[in-house]
């Protein structure tokens, strides 16, 4: 009797283990990648990163970059030619929020960079924002996480970076919390950047869904505030599954980190079309 319920729950378990993920993804959260149909060589990409790994305090726990928004443009751009380099505000080693690199959550970017010595040392050993011109890129992109409401709307040097890149004809891409970057930076008439611009970001509802109010900042409310036409997807079961994104001129945005594959391929096939 016992050995058929240890061989039941050993069944099960697999079960469990080998059905998960694809039953998430099912559902919409970290779709994989289409293929992208495009060669992008010559071309250059930044990806930019919170440094932020404290959530809230001593009881908070760690937070950091969601992993998926990160490593799913990265590895876009890289696959399609495209050289490829690492920021953060703070430089140095980039913080992942927890759980994002395991199952049943990891998916085959995730898998790919754990054992990528090129990849991790980009990540461990990040470029400084301060240091970088921005100008010299094609793409700018802001990868989100908790992390990011921690210090990318309140940096003034991102701010005036994006608005350099912007002035030069970059692309620029954000996900989730990576839009936080985006509200200190200005057009090329000193107006802010996002004023009367269409663009997502994490929503008011998913913040106090998820019970996560202790951040500094929210990016419906600082979108807004900036001047945005902030749209979400009103037609998804539920917004945690979704893969709604919006394009705005040569800003491209994502509601959350399902969004990051999707919002760098948009990024990717409007450079195709330049």
């Amino acid at each position: 009797m016992l050995k058929k319920i240890l061989i039941s729950g050993a069944v099960i378990g697999l079960v469990i283990r080998l059905g998960l993920p694809p039953l998430l993804q099912t559902l919409g959260l970290h779709p994989e990648c289409p293929a992208f149909e495009g060669n992008l060589s010559g071309r250059s990409a930044l990806v930019i990163s919170t440094s932020h790994a404290d959530m809230c305090g001593e009881k908070g726990g760690q937070t950091g970059v969601a992993a998926s928004e990160l490593l799913h443009p990265y590895y876009e751009f890289l696959d399609a030619g495209m050289r490829v380099d690492v920021a953060s505000i703070q430089g140095g080693a980039i913080p992942f929020e927890p759980g994002m690199l395991s199952w049943p959550i990891a998916g085959s970017y995730e898998k790919r960079f754990v054992s990528d010595a090129d990849a991790l040392g980009a990540v461990e050993n990040s470029l400084k924002i301060d240091s970088i011109d921005f100008t010299q890129y094609d793409v700018v992109f802001l990868a989100g996480g908790w992390g990011a409401a921690f210090d990318l709307g309140q940096s003034a040097v991102l701010g005036e970076k994006i608005t350099q890149a912007n002035a030069a004809g970059a692309l620029l891409g954000a996900v989730c919390h990576g839009p936080l970057g985006l509200i200190q930076a200005r057009k090329t008439d000193g107006t802010p950047l996002l004023e009367g611009v269409r663009a997502t970001g994490v929503t008011n509802e998913a913040v106090e869904a998820l019970g996560i109010t202790c951040t500094p900042m929210h990016p419906e409310t600082e979108m807004r505030r900036a001047g945005a036409v902030f749209e979400e997807d009103h037609q998804a079961v539920h917004e945690f599954f979704t893969n709604f994104r919006t394009r705005d001129g040569n800003l491209f945005t994502g509601m959350n980190q399902n969004a990051s594959c999707s919002t760098a391929q948009d990024v990717m096939y409007a450079l195709l079309d330049d």
